[in-house]
């Protein structure tokens, strides 16, 4: 067989391609060509007023704007040394509900789905299988409608500020929202009856899974980063074990740990982690699938992102019910220089945000990981695994199990290609 070559990965977001570089039948070379132009976020960010950053980092991403906005948010708010009360927090919390169903509906329906089952598209699983689609569809719209109901639109909401909320959401326009609610979640635990049935590919794989990690509820805005290694440290201490580098072949950076290893962030890292946090019902589900934990099977993501379902349907049901605002939406800004950092889980995996301000709330520094970026040297890692099986396979079959492993991961290339690396140097008139 000759090199296996993709130039655009097809069902993922953003742009990029794949090279598998083969000699001898064997696979000497593999790179995940992430050509998407650079975003410099962080470098525009820079001299911006502090409550700017949400509205701006929500644009990092259409898919999971809520993570980069709230990321940021806890960032700066560590950055003043403030903390938000307990109905923001929890109205946030139901943010992130609605952005991990829409999320999670669109990759096991519509992105995955169609590998696992031999269909190109989620056009031809309509075409054997229309409930699936339609009940996909009606899944990621009562995700865009939480985030539309609290953020006042559904992609980039512009509710969220640093210190909490602008305004407190209609609570009549939440408990509309129940009836689909309690339907999503009755159609959530069928998807992971449903999920565990699909024809995954055989692939074990022995990760360090990477995850934030809350003791009293599943890891989402708050807590430690936990490594299955065994390391468990604050997010203000991410940095001293998780670090990124320049790639040639990349317009993304890559993560690794200090001593140069892979690791994976994203829905089996957290669901191998976090399970014992997992709701009643999440719970119940993912007891009846019978699988056992800890999941190794990366094309097996699909399976927790529909236990996840599960959870973040049960936990929305419960914040919706005992949503009470009293108060101010948002704290009042005291502004101080400072340097503040925070991690949240985006449905992708661990996002890391940290920023130095002056003492007028101006953006003098800031640092953005996003979760594709750390699981690009994991992805290319995998299909060096991968390989030996893929070598006897026609090169059409090759590359649609190549881009398979691809796309069950579920990366957002845009979102993994925004770093900016600056010089500045005086210019002799």
């Amino acid at each position: 067989m000759k090199n296996i070559e993709v130039p655009a990965l097809a069902r993922v977001e953003g742009e990029g391609g794949l090279f598998i570089g083969l000699k001898n039948g064997k696979a000497v070379e593999i790179r995940l060509d992430i050509y998407e132009p650079p975003r410099f976020f962080e470098g525009f960010l820079r001299n911006r007023f502090l409550q700017e950053v949400p509205d701006i980092t929500a644009r990092i991403c259409g898919i999971c704007p809520v993570a980069y906005q709230m990321s940021s948010a806890f960032a700066l708010e560590n950055a003043l040394g403030i903390k938000v009360g307990h109905q923001a927090r929890a109205l946030r919390r139901l943010m992130y509900c609605g952005e991990y169903i829409e999320s999670h509906a669109l990759h096991i329906y519509m992105l995955q789905a169609p590998d696992l089952l031999g269909k190109q598209s989620a056009f031809e699983v309509a075409a054997i299988a229309p409930d699936v689609v339609k009940n996909a569809l009606r899944l990621k719209k009562i995700g865009n409608q939480i985030l539309k109901a609290i953020g006042g639109r559904s992609i980039h909401p512009v509710n969220v500020c640093v210190g909490g909320f602008y305004s407190w959401p209609q609570a009549a326009s939440l408990t509309a929202l129940l009836p689909e609610l309690e339907w999503g979640l009755q159609a959530s635990i069928d998807c992971v009856k449903w999920a565990v049935t699909l024809p995954f590919p055989e692939l074990e794989i022995d990760y360090e899974f990477v995850a934030l990690h809350h003791p009293d509820e599943y890891g989402v805005i708050e807590g430690e980063v936990w490594s299955s290694k065994g390391r468990k440290l604050s997010v203000q201490d991410y940095e001293t074990a998780y670090i990124e580098e320049h790639i040639e072949h990349s317009n993304a950076l890559h993560g690794r740990t200090v001593d140069g290893n892979t690791y994976l962030v994203g829905p089996l890292a957290r669901l191998n982690l976090n399970h014992a946090q997992l709701l009643p019902i999440a719970q119940k589900s993912l007891k009846d699938s019978k699988i056992k934990l800890p999941l190794r099977n990366p094309y097996k993501s699909l399976i927790a992102r529909a236990i996840e379902l599960v959870q973040f349907f049960e936990e929305a049901i419960q914040l919706v019910k005992a949503y009470k605002p009293d108060g101010p939406a948002h704290l009042e800004l005291k502004l101080k220089a400072g340097n503040g950092a925070a991690a949240t889980e985006a449905p992708r995996g661990l996002l890391y945000h940290r920023y130095q301000i002056d003492g007028n709330g101006l953006i003098e520094f800031a640092k953005i990981t996003p979760p594709t970026a750390q699981n690009l040297p994991r992805i290319e890692a995998d299909l060096f695994a991968l390989a030996p099986k893929i070598v006897s396979m026609s090169h059409a079959d090759a590359t649609l199990t190549a881009e398979h492993l691809v796309r069950a991961y579920d990366p957002c290339i845009s979102c993994a290609t925004h770093f900016l690396k600056l010089k500045v140097e005086e210019i002799e008139k």
